[in-house]
């Protein structure tokens, strides 16, 4: 547990309250939220000596006004730099070179069924894009495709549009993001060409999910099961559809903040607060025997 030596947890309060208020992509819920913080400081619920405990008490009252699970203050047990997203992106470089970037499984099952697993995230376009690629290159020679995304905890939209790519036949929009930031909207399609040989948008794709699945891998799970082109089998998801940034406002606490909301052209909505409900629900160790016996079924079709 880090203890905050030679500092009280006034200033950490202070420039969480500024960043929320400047930042966060629904004002009204900001103001609710830093008048939250500001009263609990008052009435002392913050005086504790260690990052950790703050973290979950700022957490747990960041998220109290309307459950956003992107809105929080997260504990690092080594310093990180003061630079924005700075702790964020050294804790993911480190996942992404024990990983094989982000596909640590890719198996042939019995039938011509493969498996391709998408763990521990979607890193950053720029350095998955090679793992990525090769991976759902040699998974394109597969009769049916599992995509396993239950130990997958977020990461970039951008590495959403990539593998969508992979197993869509054409150009598609997949999401608009709404950003806070003068009413600016940015949609997000699948890309016309890819790197390798894609899966195809007709072969049986399925998705595994569960109650850890989270962000932009339940984006991917989303757009996909909104487009009619997967079929998601396992537990419904933890439910976080705002993309966020993090800022360093202690060397042991980043503060991340939602700064804009996803919205699905065929929903019209997104999956924040309900998670993706499955198609096929099931108890997520059993999802993939499950996926695999509704991937033979329908190739035998």
């Amino acid at each position: 547990m880090t203890i905050l030596t030679n500092l009280r947890p006034v200033p950490v309060i202070d420039e969480t309250v500024r960043l929320v208020a400047e930042n966060y992509v629904f004002p009204d819920t900001a103001e609710q939220v830093t008048g939250l913080l500001q009263r609990r400081l008052k009435e002392g619920a913050y005086d504790v000596d260690a990052a950790e405990e703050l973290s979950r008490l700022v957490t747990a009252d960041l998220q109290s006004v309307n459950g956003d699970r992107h809105l929080r203050l997260k504990h690092h047990a080594d310093p990180v730099s003061p630079e924005q997203g700075a702790a964020t992106l050294d804790a993911m470089r480190r996942d992404f070179d024990t990983s094989l970037g982000g596909a640590p499984r890719l198996e042939l099952l019995d039938g011509g069924v493969a498996v391709l697993e998408l763990a521990p995230m979607l890193f950053p376009l720029e350095w998955a894009a090679e793992p990525l690629g090769a991976a759902l290159t040699v998974a394109s020679r597969a009769r049916a495709l599992i995509v396993d995304l239950r130990g997958n905890l977020g990461g970039d939209p951008d590495t959403v549009a990539f593998v969508c790519s992979y197993l869509l036949d054409e150009r598609t929009h997949l999401n608009t993001m709404h950003w806070r930031d003068g009413d600016r909207r940015e949609q997000s399609w699948s890309l016309p060409y890819v790197p390798g040989a894609r899966f195809g948008g007709s072969k049986p794709l399925y998705v595994l999910s569960s109650d850890s699945t989270f962000s932009a891998a339940e984006e991917l799970a989303y757009d996909l099961q909104q487009l009619g082109r997967a079929v998601v089998v396992g537990e419904r998801t933890r439910g976080g559809a705002h993309p966020c940034k993090g800022w360093t406002v202690h060397p042991h606490l980043e503060l991340t903040i939602p700064m804009g909301r996803a919205v699905n052209p065929v929903s019209g909505t997104n999956w924040e607060g309900t998670g993706v409900q499955p198609d096929i629900p099931c108890a997520a160790p059993d999802s993939l025997d499950r996926a695999r016996a509704l991937a033979l079924a329908q190739l035998a079709d």
